[in-house]
């Protein structure tokens, strides 16, 4: 089933002109419990590995916290992310590149205290990418490992929200507020960066932007990717639940946790309380420089 999110209540541009120029594209993936193969896009799935190179493992010295491993030494990095270019178009791969893989180590790291990455850009057609076992690391909690999810990808408009500029923010903050005293909506929950794990478009900040510079050229480097623990909040549900997934009486609210939960947080991640994490790259550099960052609420 696809999933698809409602039209906006208004129309921002007309309302705020000033925002339109920051306008981009963002993919919504809506991954969603299921039992994807090693050869389709995933979160939290099996994904294809080359016979010829060794499963990836991390060698960090972890902090002592509740998600620290019960000893040192190398930990097997768990798949994430798996992406076909096929299904998220909009996704500039490297060249002779068309499958990305997300991979982290499932224990806090010093810095953000959340698993740390690693992406790797594939050919996808190479003979000897085969289906590998997903491991799974002794002590590691399950909120950093995610359940077995199809994705839904779907085209969406972000515009910024944190990343407003702050002379457009101030210059535009009482109309925002006479808009949510008027018709309920904001801009800053309702009509600006779409939540949920997606590619492209703004992060899902919930808190100050904290956006990583290449080290090479120096320039700020563009989002990948986020990592969401939740599909939509408390707030911003009313414009970002899928048509699918609404109820056909009352709100997500009432229907049964569990129900909820797999439709809010179908991978079952926590990071944080309620964060995310969020990828960066350069692709100005040829090698592709990458970086994360992470918060929560």
């Amino acid at each position: 089933m696809a999933r698809t999110t409602p039209p906006r209540p208004l129309d921002v541009e007309t309302l705020f002109p000033e925002v339109a120029s920051y306008r981009k594209t963002a993919v919504r993936l809506h991954p969603r419990l299921g039992d994807p193969s090693a050869r389709e896009s995933s979160l939290g799935g099996p994904v294809l590995w080359p016979l010829s190179e060794p499963w990836p493992h991390c060698e960090d010295d972890h902090p002592r916290t509740a998600f620290s491993p019960p000893a040192q030494g190398p930990i097997p990095l768990v798949p994430v992310l798996q992406l076909f270019a096929a299904d998220v178009p909009d996704l500039a791969f490297p060249s002779a590149t068309d499958l990305l893989q997300v991979l982290w180590c499932p224990f806090d790291h010093e810095d953000g205290y959340v698993p740390r990455p690693e992406i790797y850009w594939r050919d996808g057609s190479l003979s000897d990418l085969q289906p590998a076992n997903r491991p799974r690391p002794t002590g590691a909690d399950n909120d950093y490992l995610p359940d077995p999810c199809v994705l839904h990808p779907e085209r969406v408009t972000d515009y910024p929200n944190w990343d407003l500029p702050d002379e457009v923010a101030n210059a535009l903050e009482a109309r925002f507020e006479q808009l949510e005293e008027e018709t309920g909506w904001s801009y800053w929950s309702h009509l600006s960066v779409s939540d949920g794990v997606k590619v492209g478009g703004y992060p899902t900040w919930t808190q100050e932007p904290n956006w990583p510079t290449c080290p090479t050229c120096r320039v700020r480097m563009e989002h990948l990717l986020t990592i969401s623990s939740n599909e939509f909040d408390g707030e911003s549900w009313r414009t970002w639940l899928p048509i699918e997934d609404t109820p056909a009486m009352g709100t997500i609210w009432d229907l049964p946790y569990e129900q909820r939960t797999e439709i809010q947080c179908p991978p079952g991640l926590m990071l944080g309380d309620m964060g995310g994490i969020y990828l960066f790259e350069c692709t100005s550099c040829s090698d592709r420089p990458f970086a994360y960052r992470s918060d929560c609420s």
